[in-house]
């Protein structure tokens, strides 16, 4: 019965028997009958044939619609039958920037594997670029990050959110007891970038360009790190609200950041290749933006 479905799609969605039975390298007369004989064994009539084509009825209709959610299904469970049967372990590669501080992908997570049980998700921490090379060379699946380039067409660029740019103090900086920060407030302030060492120059290179009134940038490898250097007055350092952020540690203050009186923000979304693209890494992108549109409510 499996092929006569896939038949009958054929001829609806080509409106030809002609055609569909080119599409199934099979005889016209061939693909009529195994029609016919569907019709036979469901007891109702699908097409309604006319000399010169065929009008389908609200039952064949009805049928067509479910018929192709049903044989989408049989392909996920076919994969997925062939994958355990040759004993392939099923995995979701995700990166994600190094200063994300948001719990929601934890909370993806959780909900995933509930879902997902046989999915194994594991995770790549790095900066932008770093992360866009390994979604290139396949090492992950899908990035969380922020738009610094023209999207490029051979990848799904799943929208997230702009997320409000803040930036973290010292409670010892004078600074710290303004309730917003401009831009140019921070002119001569030491920025200390969260980066992987070899990122450091193109981190540095977007951040001037970002940050015009910068004048000197100092490095962390982690975001715990990076915090260490803030308490100790040494620099500020940016974030964005991708997510809730973590209550401040002591001695560091939270301040949105604004330029000619507007919060910075910035443009996240998730990002994968158009030709990698599954049901697992659409469901992951979509439980994720979930979670980050419910933090906010």
């Amino acid at each position: 019965m499996l092929k006569q479905l896939k038949y009958f799609i054929s001829v609806i969605e080509l409106h030809s028997f002609t055609e569909a039975a080119e599409e199934n390298y099979i005889s016209q007369s061939a693909i009529s009958q195994q029609i016919k004989q569907l019709e036979e064994e469901l007891g109702i009539q699908l097409i309604i044939r006319k000399n010169r084509g065929f009008e389908i009825t609200p039952a064949g209709d009805y049928f067509y619609r479910h018929d192709k959610t049903l044989l989408k299904e049989y392909d996920k469970i076919k994969d997925e039958t062939i994958r355990r049967g040759n004993n392939h372990a099923l995995t979701l590669k995700i990166g994600y920037p190094k200063n994300y501080d948001g719990e929601e992908l934890q909370e993806a997570v959780i909900q995933f594997n509930e879902r997902y049980p046989e999915v194994a998700i594991s995770f790549e921490i790095g900066n932008h670029e770093t992360l866009f090379q390994k979604l290139i060379n396949g090492k992950i699946d899908m990035k969380l990050s922020e738009q610094r380039r023209m999207f490029n067409k051979d990848y799904i660029n799943y929208e997230l959110k702009y997320c409000p740019s803040y930036i973290e103090i010292s409670n010892k900086n004078v600074l710290s007891s303004q309730d917003r920060i401009e831009l140019d407030d921070l002119k001569s302030m030491t920025c200390i970038l969260v980066t992987d060492e070899d990122q450091k120059q193109q981190e540095t290179a977007f951040y001037e360009e970002v940050l015009k009134t910068t004048s000197s940038f100092m490095y962390a490898q982690t975001l715990s790190q990076a915090r260490m250097m803030v308490s100790s007055n040494r620099g500020y350092m940016l974030l964005d609200a991708i997510g809730q952020l973590s209550a401040c540690k002591p001695g560091i203050k939270r301040i949105p950041l604004y330029h000619h009186g507007k919060q910075l923000d910035r443009h996240y979304f998730f990002c994968w290749s158009k030709e990698n693209s599954n049901e697992y890494i659409e469901e992951f992108a979509d439980l994720f933006r979930k979670i980050l549109q419910s933090s906010f409510i």
